[in-house]
């Protein structure tokens, strides 16, 4: 298997698993990621929260970890990249306002290269306008703009520890899903694993 170089694109308030387990995991497979964020550099970090389900209408959030950014959003240049990941939290609501994003998104889906993003993330997918004939799913909060943007709506499981492929997007609900979601994307990557 060759290493794949692999953007992680977040902003501050990104959901700590989210970000956190993909960014290990796809490290620990071999692969190269660079994890970045809009108005940073390498070095900097962003804020992280952790959403958990607690029997509320919704989730509650707590602080998360710092997350160290790899790589300056300045110096980003899509066509080095193999694939894409957009973590969910509440980062994606600014970070589908930000022009440079929206067009790094776009090259991803022009270039049929891999991309998985998860939860609040498909928001960021919505406003790239890259979801119209699409089938995906999200956070349940954002099922009104994945179908608003034209895309087929499969709902999370009663764990939302489900995956949906269409071609290169592999989207999930939430982080119970990270082993469907990360074991679907390593097979868009064609990563093996074992022997």
């Amino acid at each position: 298997m060759a290493a794949k170089k692999i953007l992680l694109l977040v902003g501050d308030f990104v959901e700590d698993y989210e970000a956190m387990v993909p960014f290990q995991m796809l490290h620990l497979v071999g692969h190269q990621v660079h994890s970045v964020c809009p108005g940073k550099k390498a070095g900097e970090f962003v804020k992280t929260a952790v959403h958990d389900f607690e029997g509320d209408q919704t989730y509650s959030e707590k602080p998360g970890h710092r997350f160290a950014l790899t790589a300056s959003f300045d110096d980003v240049d899509p066509t080095e990249y193999d694939a894409l990941v957009i973590p969910g939290g509440r980062s994606p609501e600014y970070l589908r306002l930000n022009e440079r994003v929206l067009t790094i998104v776009r090259h991803f889906f022009d270039a049929n290269k891999p991309v998985a993003s998860i939860c609040h993330g498909q928001l960021v997918l919505a406003g790239a306008g890259v979801l119209k004939g699409r089938t995906c799913t999200a956070y349940p909060a954002v099922m009104c703009d994945v179908v608003q943007a034209g895309a087929k709506w499969v709902a999370a499981n009663e764990t939302a520890s489900n995956a949906v492929v269409d071609g290169n997007l592999v989207t999930a609900p939430a982080w119970p899903a990270h082993p469907e979601w990360m074991g679907k994307f390593l097979q868009l990557l064609g990563t093996t694993i074992g022997t």
